[in-house]
């Protein structure tokens, strides 16, 4: 407890001092979770919730339209829309909707809180490490009495119970190249017939993304510049390009669909900032960005990948498509058509 208070007086000190930092960074900057700052304003303006995440995240679609946020530390990702069709087998869970698209990894989820932020409504959801998973939050057409009952029903009786952080995973280390099966490995990828079975693959062969895609196929993945991307994306938003936007945490990989029409840079961020969708990438995190084609069933599907500098996916572009249905020849086009080779 006493931990917990010497907390909240660093917090409310540094606020004070920096009061546009997100809690995020706040969180970095004073050596700490996400989860430990928002539990020193438990009985204040948040409320701990119970660890019944899948039953709490079947409630939300009472709440109407909503904001889900999905973030890492370089891309956050803000998609308006109903909860619905969450469902959840075994730790896994799926949303799949026009608006909210969700892939979620509930072994991930350690903690939840309802949390008030100058009268921004929202619940929020932290990973065993403390680092934020998924948030939901109330908009002007969501109905505040459903989230205050949602609230009521899964608030936990302890309301103060300690929480415990374990260290997130280091990023895994790669083998030389001289170790893998290279043949093997490129003849494993061109036989793929699912975009889905690459993580298989990467498994296999105990390779990293980044590595995979240096040892790829002829023809199947180049490192491509930051200026070709925002020109690919540029000409998506001017020709109504339907594209697929996928940003993940540990614990949830959140997917929009569709437009993505005005396209602002400030400071070191590129944004998309549309009515229901939102996307806010950090330019200068990125370490590398790879145009890449993997085959499948119903043909080669290309895809965009930007990566920071261990090796981990900052955020995913791909054409609009759904299994059975190629590929926009479209988004093909644009793609390998505004692609600079770096």
């Amino acid at each position: 407890m006493e931990k917990t208070l010497d907390l909240k007086q660093q917090w409310e000190a540094f606020k004070v001092e920096n009061p546009k930092l997100r809690i995020r960074d706040a969180a970095s900057a004073l050596g700490t979770a996400e989860a430990a700052l928002i539990a020193t304003t438990v009985g204040d303006t948040a409320i701990r919730l119970k660890e019944e995440f899948p039953e709490i995240l079947q409630g939300v679609e009472a709440l109407g339209k909503v904001m889900a946020l999905t973030r890492n530390d370089n891309c956050v990702h803000e998609r308006k829309g109903v909860y619905k069709k969450v469902t959840f087998r075994g730790s896994m869970g799926l949303a799949v909707n026009p608006d909210i698209d969700l892939r979620l990894f509930m072994s991930q989820w350690a903690s939840g809180f309802a949390v008030n932020e100058n009268d921004r409504k929202s619940l929020q959801f932290f990973g065993k490490d403390g680092t934020a998973v998924h948030k939901i939050y109330l908009t002007a057409d969501s109905s505040e009495p459903a989230y205050e009952e949602l609230v009521a029903k899964y608030t936990a009786e302890d309301q103060k119970a300690p929480l415990e952080f374990t260290a997130a995973k280091a990023p895994v280390a790669e083998i030389s190249d001289a170790e893998v099966e290279v043949k093997n490995f490129q003849s494993a990828w061109l036989a793929l017939e699912d975009t889905h079975d690459f993580h298989g693959l990467l498994r296999t062969y105990s390779i990293t993304r980044t590595q995979a895609l240096r040892l790829a196929p002829e023809g199947y993945a180049f490192s491509i510049t930051l200026d070709s991307l925002k020109a690919i994306l540029h000409k998506a938003s001017e020709t109504d390009l339907q594209v697929m936007v996928f940003t993940g945490s540990a614990g949830c990989i959140q997917i929009h669909t569709g437009l993505v029409k005005k396209l602002v840079e400030t400071g070191p961020w590129f944004n998309v900032l549309d009515p229901d969708f939102n996307l806010h990438l950090r330019m200068d995190a990125i370490a590398s960005i790879w145009l890449v084609k993997k085959p499948t069933k119903d043909g080669v599907v290309t895809s965009i990948e930007v990566f920071d500098d261990k090796g981990e996916i900052i955020v995913q572009f791909f054409g609009k498509r759904k299994p059975g249905i190629p590929e926009d020849e479209n988004w093909r086009f644009i793609a390998n058509e505004l692609a600079v080779i770096s």
